[in-house]
């Protein structure tokens, strides 16, 4: 790894290699990396042509490989500073393997296994080679999720009875794509996908889980794979979350209906920073970054529905995607810990896999307790 630098001389960006330029690499981790003081975007991994000349396009200065066996072979002194897996999820174990094999730090796009054992697996690998791993969760730096953190924290909401968090779209069509395979190898559907999300921001507002129920369908014809999925999960503190994620919803619910003993907090829409990565939008280039509109704040209040007038508006905390990649940067650079780790991607796996039971036998599945980090 390069040297930490001194007080007189700073020192030199880190050097990332990203492996995958399709939709996560390309909108997610390439801007966002780019977008961080001292990281550089050295170089993309991708076969596909099209894409090879995307990256090319977005980033002049980036080296391209068709093949992630082209970041192994790197001679002595060459070596990256920290490997970016952004390609399908059939890929992300034996990736994330063989970079940690060779001592050289990783983040891996969620969801980071097939299952809680292949992901305790690779937190394993990190610590018994001293090499960084962390899971690229990025909506824990939505907006409504870091307002809602903060509304937790002044105890406005009171004890907290019932989280609602809905991740729901309306795309009638099928689009393909290994997203929606039904081969088990490929980890699609949106349990694994959507669900990724909606699940982690529960186990980190709420905490463990003890139990889960879940019902998954396939809507659409055609479908391979869940496409309108809906979980409750019980927490160790008794809080139950109700969890949906739907491509079929012709009428999006609010994002989060949160229900204490003292107030609720109902927040409609989605954060807005993947729509300005999509549109080209750079943080740190284009202000006020993660930004929302006041009519989308969400309400709290007690009593009546915001929609009838209910409530009193909350400026919505500024989302935040940047601040992974400076909590990587930092402990890349410092030793400190991970943003997010790998025994929380198994504890969400294991929340899953508990879904997936629950949805094809028709019962409530029971959760022990996770395993203790060593």
């Amino acid at each position: 790894m390069n040297p930490s630098g001194s007080a007189s001389t700073p020192a030199p960006p880190l050097r990332v290699g990203l492996i995958g330029y399709g939709l996560a690499g390309s909108v997610f981790h390439a801007p966002l990396v780019a977008a961080t003081d001292g990281l550089v975007l050295d170089t993309v991994v991708t076969s596909d042509p099209g894409r090879q000349a995307q990256a090319r396009t977005e980033f002049p200065d980036v080296r391209i490989a068709a093949s992630a066996d082209e970041l192994w072979e790197a001679k002595d002194g060459d070596t990256l500073d920290l490997v970016v897996i952004a390609s399908p999820n059939r890929t992300h174990v034996p990736l994330a393997t063989t970079a940690l094999t060779a001592g050289i730090p990783v983040v891996v796009d969620k969801p980071l296994a097939a299952t809680a054992a292949e992901a305790r697996g690779l937190a394993a690998l990190s610590e018994r080679t001293g090499t960084f791993l962390s899971v690229f969760q990025n909506r824990r730096w939505d907006n409504d999720f870091l307002t809602l953190r903060r509304l937790l924290a002044g105890g406005e909401l009171g004890d907290i009875q019932r989280f609602e968090s809905r991740f729901e779209r309306w795309r009638p069509q099928l689009k393909g794509g290994w997203r929606e395979s039904g081969a088990p190898e490929e980890i699609g559907g949106l349990l694994y996908d959507l669900g990724s999300h909606v699940v982690d921001q529960a186990l980190v507002l709420f905490g463990p889980a003890v139990r889960v129920y879940a019902e998954t369908d396939l809507r659409r014809p055609g479908a391979e794979a869940d496409d309108d999925t809906f979980l409750a999960v019980t927490h160790a503190n008794g809080v139950r979350s109700h969890l949906y994620v739907s491509a079929t919803t012709a009428q999006l619910g609010p994002r989060f209906r949160v229900l204490g003993s003292r107030a609720g907090y109902v927040k409609y829409g989605l954060d807005p920073q993947e729509v300005a990565l999509r549109e080209g939008l750079r943080p740190g280039q284009d202000a006020p970054w993660g930004e929302e509109p006041e009519h989308l704040w969400g309400q709290l209040g007690s009593g009546e529905s915001p929609l009838t007038g209910g409530g009193t508006p909350v400026r919505t905390v500024p989302g935040d995607y940047p601040a992974y990649y400076a909590a990587v940067a930092a402990a890349l650079r410092g030793g400190g810990p991970a943003p997010v780790t790998a025994y929380e991607a198994a504890h969400c796996l294991d929340v899953l896999e508990a879904a997936r039971v629950s949805s094809r036998d028709g019962v409530v599945v029971e959760i022990p307790a996770a395993p203790a980090a060593s």
